[in-house]
């Protein structure tokens, strides 16, 4: 007969990731992701402390496009640095942070708003989206979002931009967000690059990747508890963000 005391201490096996998304395999969609052309480029800066390994988007999204970079870090000297390669014209990026700033307050339509410098409402919304050359996200919760936002202040030079999504984040009762605009890495990008881009068939594939993950997380967590996202602290959410990868 086993002894009961080395049956306890009988650690499981770690579920195997994919190296490409690394996510643990039974949540893995890379064999169904669709490429996407886009004009746009995309930096993806990953808090360190983002560990969401089932439900996180950042890389199933940069895994949709060629010119896109995911980073973790809480700091780089500038957005060439971060990159990995020259920017000319950082004021050519957008920044999505949501911070406190809220669409729902601003007297303005569509989904895609550019802000100043003092958070307000940018004049020639039209002109500041139509240069724009590429998009920087912050995948984390509200206060790793925050902590990113504070620690580089080359973002200063960037295009401030926010959402004022038209529906609320496919999480559902997964992932509860505390605003309307809260969306995942995944879902913020498509509404921005779908915008910016005048490319509804780009919002349409990363949701319809996000929809998948959804569904295929519903289908093995109640076989694998292990796989369920650990609760963030009190007071800790996701921003867009999520600032979506995942």
């Amino acid at each position: 007969m086993s002894n009961p005391a080395e049956t306890a201490a009988i650690v499981a096996e770690p579920v195997p990731e994919c190296p490409h998304c690394q996510k643990p395999m039974p949540l893995c969609i890379c064999d169904s992701v669709t490429p996407i052309e886009s004009k746009l480029s995309l930096l993806i800066l990953q808090h360190p402390q983002e560990q969401d390994r089932a439900l996180g988007t950042a890389r199933l999204l940069a895994k949709h496009f060629e010119d896109a970079t995911v980073r973790v870090g809480l700091s780089w000297p500038s957005l060439s640095k971060a990159l990995g390669h020259p920017i000319e014209n950082a004021s050519h990026w957008a920044v999505l942070y949501l911070g406190s700033a809220r669409a729902a307050d601003l007297d303005v339509d569509g989904e895609i708003i550019a802000l100043n410098r003092k958070g307000e409402v940018a004049d020639n919304q039209r002109a500041i989206l139509g240069k724009l050359e590429g998009v920087v996200l912050l995948d984390g919760t509200w206060s790793q979002a925050k902590a990113l936002w504070w620690r580089n202040p080359w973002m200063l030079k960037c295009q401030r931009v926010i959402l004022n999504p038209a529906h609320p984040s496919r999480y559902g009762r997964l992932r509860r967000e505390p605003r309307k605009d809260g969306l995942s890495t995944i879902e913020a990008a498509a509404t921005l690059l779908a915008g910016l881009e005048r490319r509804p068939d780009i919002a349409a594939t990363l949701n319809a990747s996000f929809e998948r993950l959804l569904t295929r997380y519903r289908e093995v967590q109640a076989e694998m508890p292990e796989l369920a996202p650990k609760p963030a602290p009190k007071g800790r959410r996701r921003d867009f963000r999520r600032s979506k990868k995942a």
